[in-house]
């Protein structure tokens, strides 16, 4: 069935009408080791277990060195191979790589991946890379999977028959490098935000020990021991309880069931979750109590500018409650602070409380065998925190604060590629966006 505007209706859908179908099988043939290639049993060959086969880049993270007699099973792999996990979840979680950068010009990888190179000139193993990639394809393929539960396998005779839309070999390549230059470009994006984490980590161990000095200046701050370790001489020591506000400036969520569900109302007062300090999102959760309610836990309020910290389960992610929010309380997996902001700012609290959390420090605070909770506030009143010269807290909130807005603006960056790429994966691979005329360098 032809269609009058370029289209033409086919197997694998609607699709331009210079474009053929073809399927795997015609295409490409699975990788076996050639009879005549003889493997010294001393020489080190690459081998690709499943954990360095990503999900989010065609490249492998890399191989393990290994004796060709060490090798007891494996796939045999070609170089420039398209290799494919055969078994669930990873299958489903999208592990696939191109071996582009595999160090020889053969290896072994893991019996559960399919290893295909293409038979003829026509073939582009990106480009049935990046069609396999397409979310409605992957679930197709899932589909067929067979074997025991949590054991599934997508058979070789599903993949030889996977039939795909197959355009000319000019446009296959420049849809491959639409592809590519975005994937390259989030992969950049990744770098910088992996890059800038690692720089703020190193600021925090050097703003916290000797203040906001530059790095060549470092031996010439006077330091003194603490509870904390080396800071400043002329910085102080205060314990939590000491810099919270007089009147419930450390609050425990409720305890003994004051929160169950039947006290739950459509709309109301909020009930302030974990989850809001986790993804330090306000406006998540849908559980409401009334007024009356409220007020019999109005101790549990929460309000603009407290400090809220994770307090079970997950120990320690922290969050400022924002200006507008809706009125509320916590629930018991949450601990409420309030700081007295003429002895600590809020920022610089938050900084230095997240510097001993990537420590591991909440652990000791912690007790429970499996669930992990912060519930003795006597305890935590006994915390010991750095208390700076005002100035220099804001100094040390500022830059932190910087490197933050960096890797919150990557981030962004990142998420805004993804969903270009995916949204030009479907458009191009279907031919609902063409390249053809495009000037793209291949």
């Amino acid at each position: 069935m032809n269609n009058s505007n370029g289209y033409k209706m086919t197997e694998v859908g609607l699709i331009p009408k210079d474009w053929a179908v073809s399927n795997v099988g015609t295409l490409f043939e699975f990788s076996k080791k050639p009879r005549s290639l003889s493997i010294p049993e001393n020489e080190l060959i690459p081998f690709i277990p499943m954990e360095l086969i990503r999900d989010d880049n065609k490249l492998i993270q890399g191989w393990i060195n290994k004796k060709s007699s060490e090798i007891s099973s494996g796939t045999f792999v070609f170089k420039n191979d398209l290799i494919i996990a055969k078994i669930t979840p990873s299958f489903e979680n999208g592990k696939q790589a191109i071996l582009y950068n595999l160090p020889k010009d053969y290896g072994y990888a893991t019996t559960e991946v399919w290893a295909l190179h293409s038979k003829n000139n026509n073939a582009n193993s990106e480009y049935l890379f990046n069609y396999i990639k397409i979310p409605e394809v992957r679930i197709r393929l899932a589909s067929k999977m067979d074997g025991a539960t949590g054991r599934q396998r997508l058979p070789r005779n599903v993949v030889e028959s996977l039939k795909y839309p197959l355009p000319p070999l000019p446009e296959q390549q420049k849809i491959v490098s639409v592809l590519s230059t975005i994937q390259e470009a989030k992969e950049k994006t990744e770098n910088v935000i992996r890059a800038t984490k690692e720089l703020k980590k190193s600021m925090m161990k050097h703003l916290f020990t000797y203040g906001p000095v530059p790095a060549e200046d470092a031996e010439k701050v006077p330091l003194k021991e603490t509870e904390i370790g080396m800071i400043p001489e002329h910085w102080e020591i205060n314990k939590l309880g000491e810099i919270v506000i007089h009147n419930k400036g450390l609050q425990r969520g409720p305890w003994g069931g004051s929160i169950k569900k039947d006290i739950f109302v459509p709309s109301g007062y909020k009930i302030y979750e974990q989850g809001n300090v986790i993804k330090n999102n306000f406006s998540l959760g849908s559980y409401f109590i009334n007024e009356n309610k409220f007020k019999e836990m109005i101790d549990f309020e929460v309000k603009a500018g407290d400090i809220l910290i994770s307090a079970a389960g997950t120990l320690g992610k922290l969050a400022i409650v924002p200006d507008n929010i809706k009125q509320g309380i916590i629930n018991q997996a949450l601990l409420r602070i309030r700081i007295d902001e003429s002895k600590i700012l809020k920022f610089f609290f938050k900084y230095f409380f997240n510097s001993i959390v990537d420590k591991g420090a909440m652990e000791g605070y912690s007790h429970g065998a499996t669930l992990k909770n912060l519930s003795s506030i006597k305890v935590l009143r006994n915390i010991f925190i750095p208390i700076p010269p005002l100035p220099e807290q804001k100094q040390i909130a500022d830059i932190l604060s910087a490197l933050d807005s960096k890797i919150e603006a990557e981030e962004n960056k990142k998420q805004a590629l993804e969903a270009l790429f995916k949204t030009l994966l479907s458009l191009l691979m279907t031919g609902k966006l063409r390249v053809k005329d495009l000037e793209i360098p291949v």
